[in-house]
């Protein structure tokens, strides 16, 4: 998928950067695979602001992706569109099977229409396919990993991103992630074959304030920009600097900015094998 440049008319066109979306082959999405999305306010049940910078947007629809897939085991589908979907930055394909039913599957790099896709315990190695890790060779690419058999894939799913199959150990298959992270899956857990498409995504340049309120995206202030009593990096004269002897704050005294918040007592902890690259602190 290439990137379009805008004419330089305006500042912010001058930058700004826009998805060619002459790959895709339809407008509207198909009527039975969507249902309406409520948008996210960022309110609590007392409508109160729970998460901030969030509000607005356009109006969407959301597409039911079938992320598991099993339940057509065996059963060779066509893909008849590739889609645009709003709720994901990567592109979604509508598969048609055999039997006449019709699904969104998340659109892998070099599917076309007309390819058939199957999903089976095993089947060939063919971009698209879905089958269990147990039956991929070692070191091909997957996407759209389940964590649980038979529950669905839940990561390797947004836009040019894919895992690497490194190998076995006894009922786990071993897989490097897109963050460098390896780790540990049960190898009855079913993966796609290849990488996921719209790899040139993050390459995207938003361009102007307004376009993030179009995604509901609200103003950030920074904390040293408010008063004291709305942060701990606020007051003083000026912009002044944090000023806080044990590092940056969150709005509530929490530790920020390259703080670990993962909590190490998950039972998933005793699965990764060598936790994901960090960037090493400047001296």
């Amino acid at each position: 998928m290439p990137i379009r440049k805008c004419k330089p008319t305006s500042p912010a066109r001058r930058q700004m950067t826009i998805a060619d979306f002459s790959d895709l082959t339809k407008k509207e999405p198909e009527k039975s695979l969507t249902k309406g999305k409520k948008r996210l306010s960022g309110r609590d049940s007392a409508g109160r602001v729970s998460i901030r910078r969030r509000g607005g947007g356009h109006k969407r629809k959301y597409r039911l992706i079938d992320f598991k897939r099993m339940d057509k085991a065996g059963i060779p589908g066509t893909v008849v569109a590739l889609e645009y979907d709003p709720n994901r930055s990567v592109r979604i394909a509508l598969v048609q099977y055999y039997d006449g039913e019709k699904r969104y599957i998340l659109a892998p790099e070099r599917l076309s229409i007309g390819d058939t896709v199957v999903c089976a315990d095993r089947t060939k190695v063919r971009t698209g396919n879905r089958m269990q890790l147990q039956n991929i060779p070692v070191g091909y690419k997957v996407y759209n990993i389940e964590l649980q058999p038979l529950k669905g894939g839940q990561i390797v799913r947004s836009a040019g991103t894919s895992a690497v199959l490194m190998g076995f150990d006894g009922v786990f298959a071993i897989l490097q992630l897109p963050s460098g992270e390896v780790r540990k899956v049960h190898r009855e857990c079913a993966a796609s074959i290849g990488t996921l498409g719209n790899a040139e995504h993050n390459l995207i340049t938003i361009g102007k304030a307004g376009r993030m309120r179009w995604l509901g995206r609200r103003p950030k202030v920074l904390g040293k920009s408010m008063n004291p009593v709305d942060h701990p990096h606020g007051g003083g004269e000026g912009h002044s600097p944090i000023g806080l002897r044990k590092g940056p704050r969150t709005p509530w005294g929490k530790p920020a900015l390259g703080v670990k918040t993962r909590r190490f007592k998950k039972a998933s902890t005793k699965l990764i094998v060598r936790r994901r690259q960090r960037k090493p602190k400047k001296k």
